[in-house]
């Protein structure tokens, strides 16, 4: 069988309409600041027409220039092709046009967008960014329709990973077309759909929830075993046969084999579920630690306020890497204070369903009472299930009635996301505690005779959503690149994990020789928190609004 190339047969003719999109998508990415930078401080609201022509086209000379030639300036030396010497593709050519010449070619092209900017005004500049984005996703979206409906090969490496990915696609597609058609009913989660930096945002992250999903425990898109490896495949091209096929078998390593003879692309899908897996639900821990404790600590003060503060204050006082190496090494790991500090920290979500259940219907016994007994009775064992583990120095429960057993390298990590994040959401939900408690339906609470964990849970921490909805998703973005970070420097999770971080640290031996085993789970990670801070931002714009 015939190596794969990156887009096959019809990448000749959807190449061209590709490059003239992404063309324009950065000529619309520096027309913009430029136009903005003309409109914010040589533009008023009072002129008019005739006062705006007269704007100097040397001031927008200058400007276009200037910032064409910083943008153009640094994506070159970014690639390390400075007319000043440098490694990169284009040295040898910019080295012989010489520093000079370059750069006023820089200038000249920066004063002709920039003229061009005035002419046609601010507003047509949006719109041509607007079309231009428009033009990049029907690119996009016509490579992954014609990836799927096309026979195999025929639109390369991007059309197989785009078939690979079809119950992804479709789960997107059914998404946000029930979210959008429903997002009056939807409350915030609603409104985030009027912002578009939220919806690219929301669109990312479940990209790469839906890959977890589908990929890890379904099984549905790897094409290899991510842990096989395969004679004749180490550190081999992306779109290489696989040697000695056989019936059944995926014919090709889509993104290549890595220095083991492993395919890479199953290993960044299989990475994807270890990282769903992990962030999301440590962080999610962090929160339960940090509301349990910061409500009391901003409501009442005082003494348990001073103590609290200055425990969290001297685990922050930590550099948080040194803390993640000092938990996570095996000599740490043997003394079993992993395992006490899961104990403890695991507790805190039994405490905070407890108490908010207990607050919300103190009122009804004949509610509360059952509904305590049989939640709790799951939660609590849940919790005894993840703090014990056969071999280690908590072991509590008999093996029959053990629903699960952590690995003790996802324990060790997790626990120490948790004990790392959850000072930090102590001293925000703290600080927010203080401010809210002043407000006058607080006061209105407490005349209606309302205990103090219904005003923190009931009354606080309603008002405080917005804050601390955005704080987890850049938490969890955080929490992604510290896994990653841990995996590139070998600790916590076990060596052959296909977790990002362990994927980059394997390639990068060979970087130098070999991109394609670092390069893709590089840009899985770079997507994942970027559609975190897009999504961040769009529930913060949406959280003020509300």
């Amino acid at each position: 069988m015939d190596p794969l190339t990156w887009t096959g047969a019809l990448g000749a003719y959807l190449n061209p309409l590709l490059f003239v999109a992404c063309a324009a998508v950065v000529i619309a990415a520096v027309a913009t600041p430029v136009a903005s930078t003309l409109n914010a401080t040589f533009l008023t609201p009072r002129m008019d027409e005739k006062q705006i022509s007269r704007v100097p086209t040397g001031i927008s000379f200058w400007i276009g220039s200037l910032l064409f030639a910083a943008v153009a300036g640094l994506g070159a030396v970014m690639i390390g092709a400075t007319p000043f010497g440098g490694d990169g593709p284009l040295s040898g050519m910019l080295g012989a046009i010489g520093g000079a010449p370059f750069f006023a070619l820089l200038l000249s092209v920066g004063a002709g967008l920039a003229t061009a900017t005035r002419m046609i005004g601010p507003e047509r500049v949006g719109t041509f960014t607007l079309w231009a984005a428009l033009a990049l996703v029907t690119m996009v979206t016509l490579y992954i329709v014609l990836g799927i409906l096309t026979p195999y090969g025929t639109l390369g490496i991007v059309g197989e990973i785009s078939r690979q990915l079809l119950p992804v696609w479709i789960a997107l597609i059914v998404t946000f077309v029930l979210s959008i058609s429903f997002k009056r009913k939807l409350g915030l989660y609603g409104k985030l759909f009027d912002s578009l930096i939220g919806m690219i945002g929301f669109g990312l992250v479940m990209f790469w929830v839906f890959t977890a999903v589908f990929g890890g425990p379904l099984d549905l898109i790897v094409t290899h075993d991510a842990l096989e490896q395969v004679s004749g495949m180490k550190n081999k091209k992306p779109g290489i046969p696989l040697r000695g096929a056989e019936a059944g078998d995926f014919p090709h390593y889509l993104l290549g084999g890595d220095n083991l003879a492993r395919d890479v692309f199953s290993r960044v899908i299989k990475g994807a579920w270890v990282v769903i897996q992990i962030a999301p639900l440590a962080t999610l821990f962090a929160f339960m630690v940090g509301i349990t404790l910061g409500l009391p600590a901003g409501f009442y003060g005082g003494r348990l306020d001073t103590i609290l503060s200055f425990l969290a204050n001297l685990i922050l006082a930590f550099p948080v890497i040194l803390l993640f190496y000092l938990l996570v090494t095996p000599e740490i790991v043997e003394t079993g204070i992993p395992n006490y500090m899961a104990t403890v920290l695991f507790l805190f979500p039994l405490i905070f369903v407890a108490v908010l259940l207990n607050s919300r219907y103190h009122t009804q016994p004949t509610i509360r009472t059952p509904l305590l007994v049989v939640v709790l009775g799951i939660m609590g064992w849940v919790y005894l299930s993840l703090i014990s583990a056969a071999g280690t120095k908590v072991n509590v429960l008999p093996q029959f009635f053990d629903l699960f057993d952590v690995p003790s390298g996802i324990l060790v990590v997790f626990v120490s996301v948790v004990f790392v994040n959850a000072p930090t959401v102590f001293r925000i939900v703290r600080s927010l505690a203080m401010d809210i408690k002043t407000r006058d339906y607080v006061a209105a609470a407490q005349t209606r005779g309302e205990g103090p964990w219904y005003i923190m849970l009931w009354e606080i921490l309603p008002n405080a959503r917005g804050p601390l909805i955005v704080d987890f998703c850049l938490r969890i973005g955080y929490t992604t690149i510290l896994l990653g970070t841990l995996g590139f420097f070998g600790l916590g999770l076990p060596p052959e994990s296909p977790d990002w971080g362990s994927t980059i640290n394997d390639g990068r031996k060979l970087l130098a020789v070999y991109l394609h085993p670092a390069l893709p789970p590089a840009i899985s990670l770079l997507t994942l928190v970027l559609g975190l801070n897009l999504l961040a931002d769009g529930l913060r714009e949406e959280s003020l609004k509300d």
